[in-house]
């Protein structure tokens, strides 16, 4: 195998040095120390030096780190680096470490009796795992904290045994002896340690035990146990008051399958009942540790028994109003999120026709569930009625609870689910006239008193938006006429006014004598000062367009008055929102109008742009050009006439006149990359608008992005490019003689001019245009295969591809790997793309011709990225590649995966682990159906996985493991 690494003096004073190092101020000394003790974590002398700190420190700090080097040395190199005859000395020396470290400090103990579980896990010979802790330990208290850590990382480190380089037979049965084979002798142990004294029967310890250990042994045999007392005990004492509802309420978890477990259920919820009394004992003493821990047992128990509640509401009514409580007296809004799953999976059931008893006997539950949301909805009162900031400058915390409200609006519209539209409305409408009742005659023009109780409703109007139908006709025109006169002196008020009216619009479309009033309000609102408000008056102007832009048509005009007026005054988000506003109304006018529309929304913009172009000297400036072409692009996407075949279309015509200016400012700012991106995502929608109308621009757009690539190298004109290529394909309608064939001339001069930039510059200066050049080259592969797939570019392209997986940055290699996979497909019964069986036997031939020869390569780099290199998102598709090649040339395949784990570097995989990865291999791949390939994959992914976590990149390069650098000579 390759050889790779440095060998160090890693003697104990020079690792301690490292670590004294590690705090010092000079970075590169940093740098070199962090160097340093990562190699020493993966050398071999780590074994021996760990002990000997562990053995003499009294440095926390240097305890702790060896501990956990320990750790890792047992999980990832025990099978490579200890022989098996030494195994019993090294689990001699963890047990007296542990005995020394027993009394603390605790995460040097815990991590010490992680190094033992995992040991154990591996060392399959030890068969009496838990008679050996408990008598090395010993009896004594210190020792007792000791064995309950042990036990509750023992099922833990079980669990996540897929680090652990056991193949899955010995993995499952080694769970077996470790887990089921000691369940009964563990229980029998925590009820002996609860009943040896009063502080035993309370420690957070061994609930924190039995909470673990819940995963193994049966929820009843807990439960029917003296531990469901200790469990209750400890609940009623502070100190224990957090483990011991961390493991009630994992009980109650594990009850979730109410048919398996109604004897359980009846045992628990008396007992959970038992704790009601407590939430307002909690709340009054202020105590919101306690009242969240008891409030998440409330929850655990109603997340896991709502089936239960919804077939016998009646009998578990308590929980369900222990539940509705806790958010009743949630002052401070600490707790209630915890509830939200429980009335979201109740609303679930109770919205079957099965359950509409249920339904009927619950429906008062939501409708208090409503009315102490909307308290809770509400921003914090302030003795300044104009006093907005209401976070004292906290910003965090304002966005916290703004993000909050979203997740309370979720549940608002689950009640509005299980009450009825109409009457989760009429509570929306009843606060509101409350709020006019008490205080409206109190609001001036200054001041609005308690704006917040009038917001807040307004807030649970719009969280409601989606449940309303567009037909709803009882409460929302009682409400939308008090929605106009909303006072607009209040910032807060108005913007949450203006909100509603944007979530609305397609019930104001339906209802058009309620279009005028509210567009006047969100038209007058740009008048504002705040930017807040603009933000939602534009965004809001936008959803009136689109969704009553048929009846906002006699007004296109006064709309582009108003368009030309305030489009400078509004920040760039804005713009984009009213522009695309504006463009959804003119293109739903006429055909024969649209010209001239354009011409009058369009022309003012033109003119504008090429005042920014002649004025954009610095960066600033050309960044407002970029912004400013996009709101072209959005006339672009929206203007899209219907028009005959055949027919000229009057959009492509405004286009023609237009496109010289756009051609003109790219060549100008070929070398600022955001213009070059918005004048290509502008050509790219006009050809995905307009498609085959496009003709008459094709040559002159060509053109334009050939050069600009040759230029600028920037992908963003392969991403044009594609859409050429897409919309002008073979099998496309009304694509002219000639036009497919040209447009794939121009599709391969890009894709030379691509490959010659691969073969001068390494993948790492080209990762975009590397993602955006094989995006293109799916398209080509999907519409042209019979083109590409026999051309002098293909193999070339396949090499720059297995170069491109050298690369550790998502989106290149993800592109390349779709690519790849896509390809492969022609190399097999099913390829990507139609064709008839004679030319995809052809296709065939030639894919396969080119796996033979370049393969390797292929395998090799794929398997390297999916062991070192890839970005975790790559992994699935790695994979594939690697088991279609199995599928193609399963035997020259499983030679390629060989070749490759033996470069290797030299002692990152023990030759019996290697020998037993291609004997399984061999076995899956001579498997009759396709579950033999779908193994294979599991296989490979848990092979790549642990070497994965056992070995992170050499700072050094791959060695063998390498990529050939690209070349191309055509």
């Amino acid at each position: 195998m390759a050889s790779n690494g440095v060998q160090g003096d890693f003697s104990v004073a020079n690792v301690l040095a490292a670590m004294s190092t590690m705090r010092a101020t000079d970075s590169g000394k940093k740098q070199a120390a962090m160097d340093f003790l990562g190699k020493f974590q993966k050398s071999k002398d780590a074994w021996t030096t760990t002990i000997s700190i562990l053995q003499t420190s009294t440095e926390p700090e240097a305890q702790l780190f060896a501990a956990t080097t320990l750790k890792g040395k047992i999980t990832y190199d025990l099978a490579t680096q200890i022989s098996d005859s030494d195994l019993p000395g090294l689990r001699s020396q963890i047990l007296v470490l542990l005995k020394k470290f027993a009394p603390g400090p605790k995460p040097v103990r815990i991590q010490l009796c992680v190094c033992l579980a995992i040991l154990a896990i591996q060392m399959q010979t030890w068969k009496d795992v838990l008679p050996t802790v408990v008598a090395s330990l010993g009896n004594d208290i210190t020792s007792h904290a000791c064995i309950l850590d042990f036990l509750r990382v023992l099922p833990e480190e079980v669990t996540e045994g897929r680090k652990i380089t056991l193949s899955e037979e010995d993995l499952q049965q080694r769970t077996s002896e470790l887990l089921a084979d000691n369940a009964e002798q563990v229980v029998q142990l925590l009820i002996d340690y609860s009943q040896s004294s009063p502080a035993a029967a309370t420690n957070p310890q061994l609930f924190e035990c039995i909470t673990s250990w819940l995963r193994e042994v049966p929820v009843s045999v807990i439960v029917n146990s003296s531990l469901l007392t200790s469990v209750m005990n400890g609940l009623a004492d502070d100190k224990s008051l957090q483990a011991a509802a961390e493991c009630l309420g994992v009980m109650c978890r594990e009850t979730k399958d109410v048919d398996e477990s109604v004897d359980t259920i009846q045992v628990l919820l008396p007992r959970v009942l038992e704790l009601r009394p407590r939430i307002r004992a909690l709340v009054e003493e202020e105590d919101t540790d306690g009242f969240k821990a008891i409030t998440r047992v409330f929850a655990d128990a109603g997340d896991s028994w709502t089936l239960a509640v919804a077939r016998e509401p009646q009998h578990f009514r308590p929980l369900v109003d222990a539940l509705l409580e806790c958010c009743a007296l949630d002052k401070e809004r600490d707790v209630i999120q915890y509830t939200f799953t429980f009335w979201y999976e109740l609303k679930q059931y109770l919205t079957l026709g099965h359950y509409m008893e249920a339904r009927v006997q619950l429906v008062d539950v939501f409708a208090q569930l409503v009315t102490i949301l909307l308290r809770h909805l509400e921003y914090p009162e302030s003795d300044n009625p104009n006093q907005l900031d209401l976070f004292d400058g906290d910003r965090e915390q304002e966005e916290k609870f703004r993000e909050f409200r979203h997740y309370m609006g979720d549940t608002l519209k689950d009640a509005c689910e299980v009450m009825g539209v109409a009457e989760c409305l009429t509570l929306v409408l009843n606060s509101i006239k409350a709020w006019h009742q008490k205080y409206g005659s109190q609001a001036t023009d200054t001041a609005v008193p308690h704006w917040q109780s009038l917001e807040a409703p307004l807030f649970a109007m719009r969280a409601m938006g989606r449940m309303v139908d567009k037909e709803e006709s009882i409460v929302l025109p009682q409400i939308m006429p008090l929605l106009v006169q909303m006072p607009v002196n209040n910032e807060k008020l108005r913007f949450a006014a203006i909100m509603v009216f944007g979530r609305y619009t397609e019930w104001t479309a339906a209802h058009p004598e309620s279009l005028e009033p509210q567009f006047s309000y969100i038209i007058a609102s740009f008048q504002t000062e705040s930017q807040e408000v603009l933000r939602a008056a534009a965004q809001a102007f936008k959803y009136f367009c689109v969704d009553c832009k048929d009846l906002l048509g006699p007004q296109v005009g006064q709309l582009q008055v108003f368009y030309d007026q305030i489009l400078d005054k509004l920040p760039e988000a804005s713009r984009e929102e009213i522009t695309e506003g504006v463009a959804t109304v003119v293109g739903a006018q006429k055909a024969e109008d649209v010209y001239r529309l354009l011409k009058v929304y369009c022309d003012p913009l033109v003119q504008r742009l090429m005042v920014k172009a002649n004025n954009a000297t610095d960066d600033k400036a050309k960044l407002d050009l970029a912004d400013h072409i996009n709101l072209l692009t959005h006339f672009a996407q929206q203007v899209i006439p219907y028009v005959p075949v055949g027919a000229a279309n009057p959009a492509v015509k405004y286009w023609e006149e237009v496109f010289p200016i756009l051609s003109t400012i790219l060549g100008n700012f070929i070398d600022f990359v955001p213009i070059c991106e918005r004048v290509c995502r502008c050509w790219r929608f006009m050809v995905i608008s307009y498609r085959t109308a496009m003709t008459p621009l094709l040559a002159p757009l060509a053109n334009n992005l050939a050069e600009g690539f040759a230029k600028s190298k920037q992908g963003c004109f392969l991403w044009a490019t594609s859409a050429i290529l897409r919309e002008f394909s073979e099998d496309r309608e009304h694509v002219e003689d000639g036009i497919a064939e040209n447009i794939y001339i121009f599709f391969e001069a890009q894709a030379t001019n691509m490959l010659r930039m691969m073969s001068d510059l390494p993948p790492i200066d080209l990762p975009d245009v590397i993602e955006d050049f094989y995006r293109l080259l799916i398209d080509a592969l999907l519409y042209y295969p019979h083109k590409l797939i026999p051309s002098p570019l293909f193999t070339p392209i396949f090499q720059a591809a297995i170069s491109a997986l050298t690369l550790e940055k998502q989106e290149p290699v993800s592109a390349a790997l779709h690519y790849l996979r896509d390809l492969l497909t022609y190399g097999g019964p099913n390829p990507a793309g139609s064709g008839d069986q004679q030319a995809n036997a052809q296709l065939r031939e030639v894919v396969r011709q080119l796996l033979v020869t370049h393969g390797e390569a292929l395998v090799k780099q794929t398997m390297a990225g999916m062991m070192i290199t890839f970005p975790r998102d790559c992994f699935a598709d790695g994979s594939a590649v690697v088991l279609s090649m199995f599928e193609l040339l399963p035997t020259q395949t499983t030679t390629w995966v060989e070749r490759t784990i033996q470069m290797l570097p030299a002692g990152t995989i023990a030759p019996a682990e290697a020998n037993r990865l291609l004997v399984k291999i061999r076995e899956k791949l001579q498997s009759p159906d396709s579950s033999g390939l779908r193994g294979l994959r599991s296989l490979l992914q848990d092979f790549t996985n642990t070497y994965r976590r056992r070995y992170v990149a050499p700072r050094d390069g791959l060695g063998e493991l390498e990529a050939a650098r690209f070349h191309f000579t055509g």
